[in-house]
């Protein structure tokens, strides 16, 4: 078996934590041997870690790309607004190419990155991780044996978490949309993605409505401060207050997750310290966050089916709870538990499948993905993977269409908007 080898660009959550862990649990199938990340902590730990030669460890994945070609592939895990240069480099120097979602902000970038993989031959993968769970493939699969007849309607919501929306879309990189993207993009891409694939056809129109509504200074209680540790009046009662959710929320299973971005050390007093003078010690209400804290997006595709989904702050669970209607049955899920009941209108009969929950990342997602890129990279051109880059730019439009519709407050017919979207680029 063919060892496939690596460069990372960019050593954080996702990057660090999410995909390059395949190397150390298949040493024999795949290995990282550069990495490109700006913090000097962040880049030591990984140099340590995976044991890459001093020589192979860059500032940035400008410095990487001026090498000679280093690996097999590339794992682009960097900022929202980071990935299309990179990418078109690595596919131009013959790298295989793992892409972190969003592809890009950016629909003329989406489309022109598919067609460079083309032009190229290369495998690219986009990360969109729920295609490679036990939970979506497991509906796919009841779907596709027609079990609930003919698909008619979906309706699919995100809770995205009350302490998740204020850690990544309020303190965090995905705040503001100016820097990063949207959160349709930043957060429900995936869910777009997944839409997409369970009713497999292509959408046809598109609407959304949505807002900030809470987390802004209009919502502050009365004198909170701008920091959490600068003695907030508000702190007892603020489930937002920062030592709540990374210093005293020890149930929390993402805890030693969040935890990591915020500081290196994750000792009390290292938190403390990061708390008070870096960007997760700041007071909810007074963040230069821009993207919206729930929506709605109303979906209908070429083949009939109607789709709504939600993305809401503002619960205490995570993960996706989904309805999916057919002419014979429905069938009903939860993502964080797991579960999936199957109901018959013609027997009456009701089948619980109960999946394994302990299967790592995005319920297992995470490892999917990277044993299905590996296998690609070894074996270029023998098949198909799940998320190749002509079906996620279908979705990536999906979401750009969404924004704008909630933008313009106006409905959008998707296949005219890929027209104008084509003469632009001509």
């Amino acid at each position: 078996m063919k060892k496939v080898t690596a460069a990372l660009l960019g050593a954080g959550q996702r990057g660090a934590g999410a995909y390059a862990p395949y190397a150390l649990e298949y040493p024999e199938e795949f290995q990282i041997i550069a990495v490109a990340e700006p913090d000097d902590e962040r880049r030591e730990e990984f140099k340590e870690l995976h044991k890459i030669e001093d020589k192979y460890c860059f500032r940035s994945w400008e410095e990487l790309m001026e090498e000679p070609k280093l690996a097999d592939a590339i794992l682009i895990c960097t900022q929202d607004r980071m990935h299309y240069k990179p990418t078109i480099k690595a596919l131009e120097k013959g790298y295989h190419v793992l892409l972190e979602k969003p592809m890009s902000y950016d629909p003329e970038e989406c489309v022109l990155m598919g067609e460079y993989a083309q032009k190229y031959n290369r495998v690219f993968s986009i990360c969109h991780v729920l295609r490679y769970t036990p939970f979506f493939k497991t509906i796919k699969k009841l779907l596709d044996e027609g079990r609930i007849g003919k698909l008619m309607s979906i309706q699919q919501i995100e809770n995205v978490a009350y302490w998740h929306q204020a850690h990544s879309f309020v303190r965090g990189n995905w705040r503001n949309s100016k820097e990063s993207s949207p959160m349709i993009l930043a957060k429900s891409c995936h869910d777009m993605d997944i839409i997409l694939w369970m009713v497999g056809s292509n959408c046809s129109k598109i609407s959304s409505f949505g807002s900030l509504g809470h987390f802004k200074k209009e919502e502050a209680p009365a004198g909170a401060s701008e920091w959490c540790l600068d003695g907030c009046p508000a702190a007892d009662e603020c489930p937002y207050y920062a030592p709540k959710i990374y210093i005293d929320w020890i149930d929390n299973w993402q805890a030693d997750v969040i935890r990591k971005v915020v500081s290196i050390d994750t000792s009390k007093e290292a938190m403390i310290k990061a708390l008070k003078d870096g960007p997760y010690g700041r007071c909810v209400y007074h963040c230069d966050n821009d993207v919206v804290d729930h929506q709605v997006v109303n979906m209908e595709f070429e083949n009939g089916v109607t789709a709504v989904f939600t993305m809401c702050a503002f619960t205490y669970e995570g993960g996706r709870s989904i309805k999916l209607m057919g002419t014979k049955g429905q069938i009903r899920c939860d993502m964080e538990r797991n579960e999936i009941e199957v109901r018959s209108f013609v027997t009456k009969e009701k089948e619980d499948i109960h999946l394994d929950t302990a299967s790592g990342g995005h319920g297992g997602g995470d490892l999917g993905i990277m044993r299905d890129f590996v296998e690609l990279v070894r074996n270029q051109g023998e098949k198909k993977g799940l998320t190749s880059a002509s079906e996620s730019v279908q979705s990536h439009i999906m979401s750009i269409a969404a924004e704008r519709s909630r933008l313009e407050s106006k409905i959008i017919n998707v296949q005219d908007y890929i027209n104008e979207l084509k003469k632009e680029m001509k």
